[in-house]
C-alpha cells in the first residue's frame, strides 16, 4: 500500500469511530433527559421536597398572618 491509501484508510476508520461516538453520546443525552423515566425514578424525593417547603411556606404565611391581626 502506498501512503495515501493509508492514511485514507486510517481516515476512514477514524470517521467510523468518531459515528459510533456521536451515537453513544446522543443516546446517553436522550437517556438522561428521559422525563418519564427520571420522574419515576425521582418521585419520592420529589415528593418530599415538595411537601417540605409547601409546609415552611405555609408556616411562614401563616406566622405572618397571624402578627398582622
Amino acid at each position: 500500500m502506498t501512503q495515501p491509501q493509508v492514511l485514507e484508510m486510517k481516515a476512514a476508520e477514524q470517521r467510523l469511530q468518531l459515528h459510533r461516538s456521536v451515537g453513544e453520546l446522543k443516546s446517553a443525552v436522550r437517556q438522561k433527559l428521559d422525563v418519564k423515566a427520571n420522574a419515576r425514578e425521582y418521585i419520592i424525593p420529589a415528593s418530599a421536597g415538595a411537601g417540605i417547603v409547601g409546609l415552611a411556606l405555609g408556616y411562614v404565611l401563616m406566622g405572618i398572618a397571624y402578627d398582622h391581626m
